[in-house]
């Protein structure tokens, strides 16, 4: 454990990646995002471009074919794509920091060599299934069951808002093996398309995010192999918890890459936009909307990077993932909204940036946790 204070000043190699996934955006993902936002077409081949560059196993040891990368890395990576395009920023986050990093850091050696390569390489994609219709917020109150039979568990039940559900090739799935034993009966389990029983469901028609394939799931008697149990029976549940721990700081640094995304898209227009004869940047009321909105970035990109930096030192951060979460997607969710009223009719256009940016925030502050969930988390930890 280290025993330095956080600092955050970047090596030399995290701003090449930086500068690299900065580039890769504006030149490969800029142009097309309308594209795949209206078609709500899923980007794979942007998808099996990042894998080339080792961005989609950015957390996956180098020996299982990953980049062996840490958190700040995987923040500053998810910051820049959350810039250009939230959705696709998304895709990439739940890849590397559920299913991928569920395995990675709970899965046997023959789990990690049999999925992790085809993962870490974006060859496949990674889906991760925890939400049920009568369980969002209470993720331990999940209905779906499996039964130990010969060399098979057999899974019945449902998921909800399955993030890659319909693209996705592996798959990592909750469901209950002890239904006397609460939040210590769940456990996880390694999926693959095409598994006897796996039903693909319905795509979500979403408001926002909707390149980032979203879906329902269902299972049908199932036959998933007795050694596809991920991690021990009976510490699914509080796996999972850990796994989202490390996803609140991915969703935070998102929200600080869309805010981002907000605040030079206004910078732009309100140096370029003239109304009464003067440039809307010269207006005090929007000085006054920029200065907050740039102030407001660059707390919670501190509190994000914080939180990144206990979680690469060892360094326990559930308070801090929490609060890094909760800060950033609001924030963002008021630079959204700031800057369609900055832009004005214009903001109301999808010709113009902010439209999608507006429509893509409201995911923040409800996935990986809600604002509530989070407020409560902080709470416990502060009262402790």
């Amino acid at each position: 454990m280290s025993t330095q204070p956080f600092l955050l000043e970047l090596t030399e190699n995290q701003i090449m990646i930086r500068d690299t996934i900065r580039d890769f955006a504006e030149k490969n993902i800029r142009p097309v995002i309308m594209e795949y936002d209206e078609s709500q077409k899923f980007p794979m081949e942007i998808m099996q471009q990042l894998g080339e560059l080792g961005f989609m196993g950015i957390l996956v040891p180098e020996e299982y074919g990953g980049a062996g990368l840490g958190y700040i890395e995987y923040a500053l990576i998810i910051e820049e794509l959350a810039k250009v395009d939230p959705s696709i920023a998304l895709s990439v986050a739940a890849h590397n920091g559920l299913c991928t990093n569920h395995i990675n850091l709970f899965g046997n050696e023959e789990q990690k060599r049999k999925y992790l390569p085809d993962l870490a390489s974006g060859k496949k994609i990674g889906a991760w299934g925890l939400t049920e219709a009568a369980s969002g917020s209470d993720a331990a109150g999940l209905k779906s069951f499996a039964v130990k039979d010969g060399d098979y568990w057999i899974l019945n039940g449902s998921k909800q808002f399955t993030t890659h559900g319909t693209v996705g090739e592996t798959y990592v799935v909750m469901a209950i093996t002890n239904k006397d034993a609460g939040k210590k009966g769940i456990s996880a389990f390694i999926l693959e398309k095409g598994y006897e029983g796996l039903i693909i469901g319905k795509k979500e028609n979403k408001l926002g995010m909707r390149a980032s394939d979203t879906t329902q799931l269902a299972f049908e008697n199932c036959k998933v192999p007795k050694e596809n149990l991920l991690g021990q029976e009976g510490m699914g549940f509080i796996n999972s918890m850990q796994v989202l721990e490390g996803g609140r700081i991915s969703i935070a640094a998102l929200s600080v890459g869309l805010a981002q995304g907000c605040l030079d898209a206004c910078l732009k227009y309100t140096n370029e936009r003239k109304q009464f004869g003067k440039f809307l940047s010269e207006f005090q009321a929007t000085q006054f909307k920029l200065a907050e909105m740039h102030t407001n970035i660059e707390a919670a990109r501190m509190l994000t990077y914080r939180a990144a930096w206990m979680k690469d030192n060892g360094i326990p951060n559930t308070k801090e993932a929490a609060e890094a979460k909760l800060f950033a997607s609001e924030i963002a969710e008021k630079a959204a909204s700031e800057a369609v009223q900055m832009f004005g009719g214009y903001g109301y256009i999808k010709e113009y940036p902010v439209e999608k940016f507006y429509r893509d925030v409201k995911l923040l502050t409800i996935g990986e946790g809600t604002s509530e969930i989070q407020r409560i988390v902080i709470a416990k930890k502060i009262i402790e």
